[in-house]
């Protein structure tokens, strides 16, 4: 006959290791359904070209579809917190800004979610320089110089766009204001299309974006690109960069990356990052990537990636706070 407290103690002692063996279980088959990559901002922008670049180069890695959602809202904070409240399942990631990582904790009086506590940080993506350009509408400026004196000459009569308060186009601004001691008026607009229509138009004097977005309306004689940062760029190879041109202080750029929620399994931290390097290197991708004048960030572990989203923490808000942006 059994001994009853035999078979309990047994009993005991098994249940704590089964509740152990499920999630143990459930990382070794990750990933065994579509895996969700939130796009904060909208379709046709620069996240949402790279994520559709790099979600059928992970789907062959991963052996699984990879779905690019689009879910927009305040700057990318919209997305990012549905990322940061999703189960850390890994089945939910997000392919975000230093906007919404980083710039939000200094620009956003109340952000739904905390970067540091609420997100794991994957892997960085692509980095991406921007160009300052001036209109060419009844606007004789040709280099950086000349539009620090034209608006030394006219104190806060000038204007600049961008997509959006607290967008790096918008600090980037702020920031040559800074740097210059000059002062001119920001006109937030709802996308870098916009932006840049009022550049066109000539409803404002100059705008920072990538090169692709500005490259076009350059070549057709509507704006002038007066300006690379913080490194002359392939796409536009005669362009400055913001040493040459004058202020090697400016540094003008963005960057992508993918975050989960907090408490991802670390398994699985590991597996994504790689695919997303193996995904980045890939000859092809690649080759789109530097396309788009957004090259690639490559041989980045998480560790080094938490290293470098350290150091942007301590280079924004200083910018940010001189911006006098502040979205309630």
């Amino acid at each position: 006959m059994r001994d009853p407290l035999a078979l309990r103690r047994r009993s005991l002692l098994a249940a704590p290791l089964a509740g152990l063996a499920a999630p143990a279980l459930a990382q070794s088959s990750w990933p065994n359904r579509p895996i969700r990559f939130v796009v904060p901002l909208g379709p046709g922008g620069a996240t949402d070209i790279v994520m559709r670049i790099l979600a059928p180069k992970l789907s062959d890695l991963l052996g699984v579809s990879c779905v690019v959602e689009n879910r927009v809202g305040a700057g990318g904070v919209v997305g990012t917190d549905n990322v940061a409240k999703s189960p850390p399942d890994g089945y939910s990631f997000v392919h975000a800004a230093v906007s919404s990582v980083v710039i939000a904790q200094t620009l956003f009086e109340r952000l739904p979610y905390d970067p540091e506590r609420d997100l794991t940080a994957i892997s960085p993506t692509v980095f991406v320089p921007l160009t300052l350009s001036v209109t060419r509408k009844n606007f004789g400026v040709t280099s950086l110089q000349e539009l620090i004196a034209e608006m030394r000459a006219r104190p806060g009569q000038l204007s600049f766009a961008s997509n959006g308060t607290g967008a790096t186009s918008h600090l980037a601004g702020a920031n040559l204001l800074r740097l210059t001691g000059c002062r001119a008026e920001h006109v937030p607009y709802r996308s870098g299309a916009e932006a840049l229509q009022a550049l066109v138009n000539g409803d404002v004097q100059f705008a920072f974006d990538i090169a692709t977005l500005h490259g076009p309306q350059a070549a057709a004689g509507n704006i002038r690109i007066i300006m690379a940062s913080p490194n002359r760029q392939p796409l536009v190879p005669d362009v400055p960069d913001n040493t040459e041109a004058g202020l090697p202080e400016l540094k003008a750029y963005s960057w992508f990356g993918i975050w989960g929620p907090a408490g991802l399994p670390q398994p699985i931290v590991d597996r994504l990052s790689s695919a997303m390097a193996t995904a980045l290197a890939d000859p092809a991708v690649k080759e789109r990537l530097d396309g788009n004048g957004m090259p690639p960030m490559l041989n980045y572990t998480p560790a080094r990636f938490n290293a470098f989203i350290a150091e942007e923490r301590v280079f924004w808000p200083p910018i940010v706070r001189a911006s006098g942006a502040r979205v309630n």
